[in-house]
């Protein structure tokens, strides 16, 4: 278990869900993770301020990711407290970046990997919740698998 740190003023803008009070954040964070093509996992969120604390079971380390990065992604998310539980086979958790402006998933392929060809790597691993390689934006946190 662990805190995991984001780019608040980067991601996907969510109505109220920072609101102080919001009753309905865990619905809305539930909701944004099924949006994202994560299906309906058995999570629990909750939200103080600008971190967003998630339990649950998860069925494997890479779908554990996703969802954390889905939630850390949120415009207003500084940071998310991963209090997740895999159920699956115990793997060893990818790496995270910080795109910078002006990166490509070529250019943070040739950093990470030393090869820029390997992009379509970073792109797989981080669907559904990158539609397309170029739809990327600063501040957004990826998954670099090994």
């Amino acid at each position: 278990m662990s805190i995991f740190s984001f780019v608040k003023e980067a991601g996907e803008k969510l109505i109220d869900l920072l609101t102080p009070g919001n009753a309905k954040a865990d619905d809305q964070l539930k909701e944004h993770v099924q949006k994202v093509g994560l299906g309906n996992p058995n999570i629990q969120t909750t939200v103080d301020g600008d971190k967003v604390t998630v339990k649950g079971e998860v069925g494997s380390q890479e779908e554990k990711e996703k969802i954390l990065l889905a939630l850390g992604n949120i415009a207003g998310v500084a940071s998310v407290d991963d209090q997740l539980t895999v159920t699956g086979p115990v793997v060893a958790a990818a790496r995270f970046v910080v795109v910078k402006k002006g990166d490509t998933l070529s250019a943070i392929s040739l950093a990470v990997y030393g090869n820029a060809n390997q992009y379509n790597k970073i792109f797989e691993a981080n669907k559904p919740l990158l539609s397309h390689p170029d739809k990327i934006y600063p501040g957004q946190t990826l998954r670099i698998p090994e």
